[in-house]
């Protein structure tokens, strides 16, 4: 398989490279970031390459390649643009763009030159994201009616933040997290899941707000909670939700004729997953309180102990993109996919109080399911 460089150096780039580790068939080229100090101090922790310039990054890579964009949003389209005018393929950290005008520009470009662009979350990869998808798809909770998503993160602000430090010293971003976010960095974990098991988003009716007026000083933060109403082509409805307000919920739950299958835990690819059977007793209806644990059969693909708030491996878009460039196929979380993420997140986030409902302009197919989730 073929190798990745890294721009950014940054607080998520350490999750990269401790999930790239588990696929030693990855060959890491190198890394830059516009930081030399960070560049250093991060190159020397992992012992690979340091590359001062985008050029000699460019150069550094092989034809069948993957440039990770592990930046800042705020530089997502430059570093994304940039890569694609180059010849090259890239996997751009969450979102694509902070602007669908940007996302656009990106998504034709890429079409244009042959190119594979694709964004995270790849959590949607892992074992926990496929094993729900597949109990979606053989009905093991009957027919699905109704799917309640949260991701609701706590009262961030008064969270220890100066303490969240990465493996080579890169501290969190909460500046820039609160300016960027909570919607546009995380909502995606869970519509990811939602586009793959029940396709394209037709409507999005949502309302976002700031309602913790100064975090940490940055008053020019972006929306800090954040509700929709998602219908989509398929008929199927979901509630999402946003906040890093909220006590700390990352349950999923999707309600079938049959009963319930549940997930309380977006961000652990090992997740387990719960089928609470409906049951009726005398004159009361309710699922079982213990519930029966769905597994796949067969190994899935390697996991990663906690780091921080997650146990997700990073490394699956990225090794998803490798192999689908070796075997000349699109990405499963490329293209149409993409940018159709991009749109219904950036509507979900730029609610506000009056926007009412959205109706999308993008759509996708639903991607495959991994060979081993089939």
């Amino acid at each position: 398989m073929s190798g990745v460089t890294l721009v950014g150096c940054g607080f998520v780039a350490d999750l990269y490279m401790r999930s790239l580790a588990s696929f030693p068939q990855v060959r890491v080229l190198g890394a830059h970031d516009r930081d030399p100090a960070r560049m250093a101090a991060f190159c020397a922790h992992w012992k690979i390459r340091e590359l001062p310039t985008l050029q000699s990054l460019f150069d550094a890579m092989p034809a069948d390649g993957v440039i990770l964009n592990l930046t800042n949003p705020g530089q997502h389209h430059a570093i994304n643009r940039a890569c694609l005018e180059a010849g090259f393929h890239v996997w751009s950290e969450k979102p694509l763009a902070v602007t669908m005008d940007q996302a656009r520009d990106l998504h034709d470009l890429a079409l244009s030159k042959g190119l594979q662009l694709a964004s995270a979350p790849c959590s949607v990869l892992g074992e926990a994201a496929q094993t729900l998808a597949h109990a979606v798809r053989t009905g093991v909770a009957g027919a699905p009616r109704l799917v309640y998503a949260e991701l609701d993160d706590g009262f961030i602000p008064q969270a220890p933040l100066e303490a969240w430090i990465s493996e080579s010293g890169a501290p969190w971003p909460y500046v820039d997290e609160f300016r960027v976010g909570c919607t546009l960095e995380h909502a995606g974990y869970y519509l990811s899941w939602l586009i793959a098991m029940f396709g394209p988003v037709r409507t999005v009716v949502a309302a976002s707000a700031g309602v913790i007026p100064d975090k940490r000083g940055v008053t020019d933060a972006a929306p800090d909670v954040s509700v929709a109403t998602l219908f989509f082509h398929s008929g199927m409805v979901a509630r999402l939700t946003c906040s890093i307000v909220a006590p700390h919920d990352h349950r999923i739950r999707v309600v079938g004729d049959d009963g319930v299958l549940e997930m309380a835990k977006a961000w652990d690819n090992a997740a387990p997953l719960k089928y609470r059977r409906r049951l009726r007793i005398r004159r009361r209806l309710l699922e079982h309180p213990l519930g029966r644990r769905i597994r796949l059969k067969g190994p899935t693909h390697p996991m990663l102990g906690r780091r921080g708030a997650a146990s997700m491996n990073f490394a699956l878009g990225p090794v998803e993109m490798l192999e689908a460039i070796a075997q000349g196929r699109p990405c499963r979380l490329g293209g149409d996919y993409a940018l159709h993420l991009n749109e219904v997140t950036l509507a979900i986030q730029n609610a506000g109080e009056t926007t009412g409902a959205q109706t999308m302009q993008t759509t996708c197919a639903i991607p495959e399911p991994m060979p081993w989730a089939r």
